[in-house]
């Protein structure tokens, strides 16, 4: 069976509240759904018809947010040299984190209600980092034999920052020390 499409403005509804949700939540996993409804200027029924609970709410937010950093990843190899997409890719990888610290809460007691899995996602974000490591392989850019496993251990101080903090410059000399130890060894680099 196939998804009838949304109407333009019951898109833009939806959007909305999505938008309006992962900033209130990131904030509070206790937040009101009364409250994310008003900001986003829609009425109960219409949020409830997008987002019958808390949870089905969560963990859309969160899906869009998995969705569109892994999106990115192949949008950058298009537009980049492989070695520059992946180092992109990292600052928008940074910018997740900081929203995912807030949604942390959230995410957890929605997945527990769900019994959903608890790392929503987490198979799609290593398939991206997988797909820009190929990349990078492939050019020559980076030390041989990184795997997705490597880059994870490697980048987990990222979810070590206080997004509340200057979670920017951090992340960048974080990410600028591990692509330099990414790019030595590398086959590609003279």
């Amino acid at each position: 069976m196939s998804e009838v499409p949304q109407r333009s403005d019951a898109q833009r509804n939806r959007e909305r509240i999505l938008r309006v949700a992962l900033a209130e939540l990131s904030r509070s996993a206790d937040v009101p759904l009364s409250l994310i409804a008003r900001k986003a200027g829609v009425g109960q029924a219409t949020f409830y018809r997008n987002f019958p609970s808390r949870e089905a709410l969560v963990l859309e937010v969160h899906r869009q947010e998995v969705r569109q950093l892994v999106d990115s990843a192949a949008e950058l190899l298009k537009t980049r040299k492989p070695d520059e997409a992946l180092r992109e890719w990292m600052d928008d990888l940074a910018r997740y984190a900081t929203a995912k610290a807030g949604l942390a809460d959230a995410l957890r007691q929605a997945t527990a209600a769900t019994g959903g899995p608890a790392k929503p996602g987490y198979p799609l974000l290593v398939a991206a980092i997988d797909l820009l490591l190929n990349a990078n392989h492939e050019a020559g850019t980076i030390r041989p034999g990184v795997t997705a496993d490597d880059f994870l251990l490697a980048i987990a101080g990222i979810w070590q920052i206080d997004p509340q903090g200057d979670w920017r410059s951090q992340a960048d000399r974080l990410f600028d020390l591990i692509m330099r130890g990414l790019r030595t060894g590398a086959p590609g680099r003279t």
